[in-house]
């Protein structure tokens, strides 16, 4: 029992030490509140004013159907004139759409150069080629597609391409 009484009278010492700190440390920071800004009354609208704005939220949520109300001039968006189309030439648009095929033979395609496959082809005459070149053709020896797939050129641009595939044939 004795050493009961000693371990209480022992804590108990303990525990008013510990009570007594806390209660300095909480006369201090009740000292030190009042030198803070904002705890004067007549400070307290400033102080209050400024942490309000300091916690402001950067951006407004506007859910649909409601109207931003504009607190400044707005600007309007200038109207982007169309880009300007330019029309290639036969080897640019060889190098860019018929090479694929007439490079390398896909399809049953002529090669540029060959001589003796096109010299047939020639001798049907432009109309034809061009007629096949735009519209495609599908014959015993390969398959043409119309404007090579690519249908953005127009019509003069592949006959253009057309001419320079049989001057680079003849």
């Amino acid at each position: 029992m004795k050493q009961d009484q000693s371990f209480f009278d022992r804590h108990s010492v303990a525990i008013v030490v510990v009570a007594a700190v806390t209660l300095i440390i909480i006369g201090v920071a009740v000292k030190l509140s009042g030198l803070m800004p904002g705890a004067n009354t007549g400070d307290t609208d400033e102080y209050q004013a400024a942490v309000t704005e300091r916690i402001r939220p950067f951006g407004d949520v506007y859910l649909p159907g409601e109207e931003l109300q504009a607190s400044g001039p707005t600007l309007e968006t200038a109207i982007e004139p169309e880009p300007v189309a330019t029309e290639m030439t036969g080897p640019q648009v060889y190098n860019s759409a018929c090479i694929a095929c007439h490079g390398t033979g896909v399809g049953g395609a002529p090669i540029v150069g060959d001589a003796g496959v096109w010299s047939a082809r020639i001798a049907q005459g432009d109309e034809l080629l061009y007629d096949h070149a735009i519209d495609g053709f599908q014959g015993s020896t390969g398959i043409m597609i119309a404007k090579g797939g690519r249908l953005d050129l127009t019509d003069k641009e592949i006959k253009d391409a057309v001419d320079y595939m049989v001057a680079e044939s003849r």
